[in-house]
């Protein structure tokens, strides 16, 4: 096999593009890259600049180059008998078979290949499949990325490490890919089709790096394999030994282990007061800003207190990055610092696990909804099987099809066969479960500890003493999780998955395995009596979802495609119109499900009770779930629609993009501390709240009544630390308002502010060479100011993202923003926090407007009529507290290391004008403030970043 790699660049899209570039690298049968072929193409047309600014290339360039059809001379005999690839080939292959008929060739006919799709199969786990990436993460030189010589040997270089890969896989694995992509008749099929014979071809092969079970081949082995971390005949490794002379010798440690380790004082206070809580059986609030350490903080007192007392330490954080952290980088760091064997295990939700049983039965009947993307999906997924050690989806860099394919893969209470699975002892669920139950500290996250509080604690085991993190975010998770939250999809994948229609889905299934049985006729008129339910519950959950869509107004300041675009707050007292035709639409859809519901059961008790047969038995379990979850539904949405909690917020989010498919509806109590204090505070010996962001105004107040902890308070319960930063703010961060900038009513700018804004904010980019990041608290706001902001801003090579405008996906813009020489970032409500971007990317931050949340929204708008019927100020006591901490979330984006030095710039005057404005700047960390005219701005921002640091810490 020969390949051809080609890439070409062009003035524009398949439409209406020309070649301006073609480069081609060509791997001869040894996979040896023999001959690089590259040439500029003059197009005859002017160049956009969009694309010289993205590829380099200029009108210089392609001024004296060859025509298309001197190109095409010399690169058509390179063609011959070869197979073509690309990254993105279609692209590619569009503008080929154009030059060839432009320049009166034969179309090229050989067999077609994709380094995406190579890359997707072999390398599931990547973050990423752009090219300038997966060059960087495997260590390639691609030094001229968007210029077609460096993206064809790029490409080539990608090819060649794929098919490495793939010739390295478990021949079983590669029978299976074989067997997957046979029936599509594809060049992929072909592909692989070559490499099954290759590898069959082999002398046998070795068979030691892998399980293989049932026709998967697996990296793990059976869990009931592992065993503790100690050997519970010895000695306690910690008897007689103090946390001091512990720490001492992790110290010691650490010194060896890493280079650069520093003792900073604020992570030994952390060290001292998590240390004091767990042993003093109290509850801590713990404020540590960034840089501190916070992970170690409280994980090595947390081991010490878990080994020493032989009970389990629960740490939980709000987000899988978090998680992902401590497991990937502090765990591993501290199994080599402490001085004995410990255990720490990572334990998510259940739907984060693959169920083994289902995926089998899942390929092997080619249950398909999307048969294109889905062959992909699980041919990602077999692969995975062969690396991964967890069966964790977050693993997984899967497509938006994916994932409904995993929903219909992801491990289940309600449809698990426990010991009876064949898949019991190789399970990924299982092993978690099993490595929690054996681990001294296990980390999980928000939302499943409130599952567990929910399920009686039937689903992480037991534990005392909690380390909340991010806990800034506790209430809000809480709200969701002792709530109702119920979307659109949720009923109809539900539905889908027992009927796909009248011969495809569970129940047919069923149907069709049951049909030789002497019971088989009688139970498949059983399941055709539940197929028309099935599809008129469809057909009024569709009416009704729109007629709820109907009722939904546009929100001003969300972004479109926003899931909370439209929004609808719904009270008792104020029903809308036609609500109660809405309702007996509801009790329809009840009285219908209800009906499906008895059928089924009825049905999978009679089959039971006769049936003795695996293949039933796993089917009968996933559609007993099916109907489980189906019976839950029904009673959440007939909670909503009667609204008559009175402690509860009714409310309906949708977006624009979707409408009606996309309507979720909330019920949320409107207060969570009293079960918060119930669940947590009065159960547990001692919860650690930590969070760089949890005091207002130096005082702990706030966090303290929204969370139930003033009874914990008033009976000296309540330990309370806010950590001095380890980084000197006042050399490394200067921030600066323009006090004479114009005040704004509403969430939309006048022209006067839009102007001044954009005005102000061009100059102090080309100040800071772009590396700037602005926050708006409103979407239509950052849409009047991106167009005239990009104007401006064309002139000084300096580019503009915004977040909604060139996509909506925080990684992918925040990754743009990294890799661009110079750029600034438009953002909102999700880049106030969680972004990260340490050293010279980012050197200004703008806050265009304080965070306040939209006082119409349904659970602000709840909040506060409670307090006003408490006697109590609401502004004051919820939405300045609540505004403080997002300020304070969006300054910590700017100072992430002890090196980095930048600017802050806060155009809202309410700040020193306002009675409430000194709460946002006394709660900040002590960086220098000043405030100026507009004018004087930038001429002080270029002064203060030229000059150097006199200290640094």
């Amino acid at each position: 096999m020969k390949f051809a790699v080609l890439d070409f660049e062009t003035t524009g899209t398949q439409s209406d593009g020309e070649i301006i570039q073609a480069g081609l690298a060509i791997i001869d049968h040894d996979f040896s890259i023999t001959q690089i072929y590259s040439s500029y193409v003059n197009p005859g047309v002017p160049i956009p600049p969009f694309i010289t600014g993205l590829t380099g290339i200029t009108e210089e360039d392609v001024a004296d180059a060859p025509s298309l059809e001197e190109m095409m001379m010399e690169m058509v005999p390179l063609l011959d008998d070869v197979v073509l690839v690309g990254h993105n080939v279609a692209f590619d292959f569009h503008f080929l078979q154009n030059a060839l008929d432009r320049c009166g060739y034969l179309p090229f006919t050989g067999r077609i290949l994709d380094t995406i799709d190579f890359l997707k199969i072999t390398f599931p786990s990547l973050g990423s499949y752009q090219l300038g990436y997966v060059s960087a993460e495997f260590g390639f030189e691609h030094d001229r990325p968007h210029q077609a010589d460096s993206d064809a040997l790029a490409t080539a270089h990608v090819l060649l490490k794929c098919l490495d890969e793939l010739r390295e896989l478990p021949l079983i694995t590669i029978q299976r890919l074989s067997d997957l992509f046979a029936p599509e008749d594809s060049d992929l099929g072909w592909f692989f089709d070559g490499l099954r014979a290759e590898k069959e071809a082999e002398p046998i092969q070795d068979l030691d790096g892998h399980t293989y079970y049932r026709q998967l081949a697996l990296n793990v082995s059976d869990w009931t394999e592992i065993g503790a971390p100690r050997d519970e005949r010895e000695a306690n490794p910690l008897d007689g030994v103090t946390f001091d002379q512990f720490m001492d010798q992790v110290r010691a440690n650490l010194k060896e282990t890493l280079d650069h380790y520093e003792e900073r004082e604020a992570q030994t206070q952390m060290f001292g007061s998590v240390r004091q809580a767990l042993d003093e059986e109290k509850h801590l609030l713990l404020e540590a800003g960034t840089g501190t350490g916070k992970s170690l903080g409280y994980l090595l007192p947390a081991i010490y207190e878990s080994v020493k007392q032989e009970q389990k330490v629960m740490v939980s954080t709000h987000t899988i990055n978090l998680q992902e952290q401590l497991r990937e980088r502090d765990i591993p760091m501290l199994t080599q610092v402490v001085p004995f064997p410990f255990k720490a295990s990572v334990f998510k939700g259940r739907g984060h696990y693959l169920c083994l049983r289902k995926f089998e039965h899942k390929i092997n009947k080619r249950e398909f909804a999307t048969p294109k993307e889905d062959y992909f999906t699980a041919a990602q997924m077999i692969v995975w099987l062969t690396q991964t050690e967890t069966g964790d989806d977050e693993e997984l860099n899967l497509s938006a099809r994916g994932g409904d394919f995993w929903e219909t893969v992801q491990s289940e209470s309600e449809s698990c066969l426990g010991r009876s699975c064949p898949w019991f002892r190789k399970c990924f669920y299982h092993r978690a479960k099993h490595e929690a139950g054996l681990s001294d500290i296990v980390i999980t996250n928000h939302s499943k500890l409130f599952t567990d509080v929910k399920a009686a604690h039937q689903l992480l085991p037991a534990y005392e003493s909690l380390v909340i993190d991010e806990a800034h975010h506790l209430e809000d998770v809480a709200g969701k999780h002792l709530g109702l939250h119920m979307k659109y999809f949720t009923l109809v994948h539900t539905l889908t998955r027992l009927f796909k229609d009248s011969r495809n889905g569970q129940l047919p299934m069923l149907r069709s395995q049951l049909s030789g049985h002497e019971n088989g006729v009688q139970w498949g008129s059983m399941v055709d009596q539940m197929f028309p339910l099935a599809v008129e519950v469809k057909e009024m959950w569709d009416r009704l979802s729109d007629a709820l869509f109907g009722l939904l107004p546009e929100r001003s300041d969300a972004s479109p495609g926003e899931t909370g675009q439209f929004s609808l707050r719904l009270k008792a007292s104020q029903k809308p119109a036609k609500w109660q035709e809405l309702q007996d639409l509801e009790n329809q859809i009840y009285v219908t499900l209800g009906d499906l519901v008895r059928k089924g059961d009825k049905l999978l008790l009679e089959v039971k009770e006769d049936q003795d047969d695996y293949q039933s038995d796993s089917l009968i379990t996933d559609i007993t779930g099916l109907l489980k979850d189906l019976t839950t539904m029904k009673e959440n949405l007939r909670f909503f629609m009667r609204m008559d909690d009175a402690k509860t917020v009714y409310w309906m989010e949708a977006s624009g993009q979707f409408r009606s498919k996309s309507l979720q509806l909330y019920a949320v109590p409107v207060d969570v501390s009293a079960q918060l204090k119930e669940m947590f505070f009065d159960k547990k010996k001692s919860v650690v709240l930590t969070s760089a962001t949890l005091s207002v105004d130096k005082s702990f107040q706030f966090m303290i009544e929204q969370l139930g902890l003033q009874e914990a308070a008033d009976n000296n319960r309540l330990l309370t630390s806010m950590l001095p930063s380890p980084f000197n703010y006042r050399e490394q961060a200067l921030l600066v308002i323009p006090r004479d900038f114009p005040s704004l009513k509403g969430s939309v700018g006048d022209a006067h502010f839009v102007q001044m804004l954009v005005h102000s904010l061009a100059e102090t980019a080309i100040a800071t060479q772009g590396r700037m990041m602005v926050l708006f608290t409103s979407y239509k706001m950052l849409r009047q100011v991106y167009e005239p902001l990009k104007e401006a801003l064309s002139g000084n090579d300096i580019s503009l993202l915004g977040q909604g405008v060139d996509s909506g996906n925080r990684s992918k813009l925040t990754r743009r923003f990294q890799d661009a020489k110079a750029a600034v970032l438009l953002g909102t409500s999700s880049f106030w926090e969680g972004v990260d971007i340490p050293g010279e990317a980012l050197t200004c931050l703008a806050i265009v407007r304080l965070p306040f949340q939209p006082p119409n929204h349904p659970l602000l708008e709840a909040k506060s009529e409670l307090l006003q019927e408490q006697k109590k100020n609401p502004f004051m006591k919820l939405s300045v507290p609540q505004a403080v901490i997002r300020f304070k979330q969006g300054f910590g984006r700017l100072v992430r290391t002890g090196k980095d030095r930048g600017i802050v710039i806060v155009y809202d005057t309410r700040v020193i004008e306002a009675y409430y404005g000194k709460y946002f700047l006394y709660s900040l960390p002590g960086p220098k403030m000043e405030h100026m005219l507009t004018e004087q701005m930038v001429p002080r921002i270029a002064e203060w970043l030229d000059r150097p640091a006199e200290t640094q810490k």
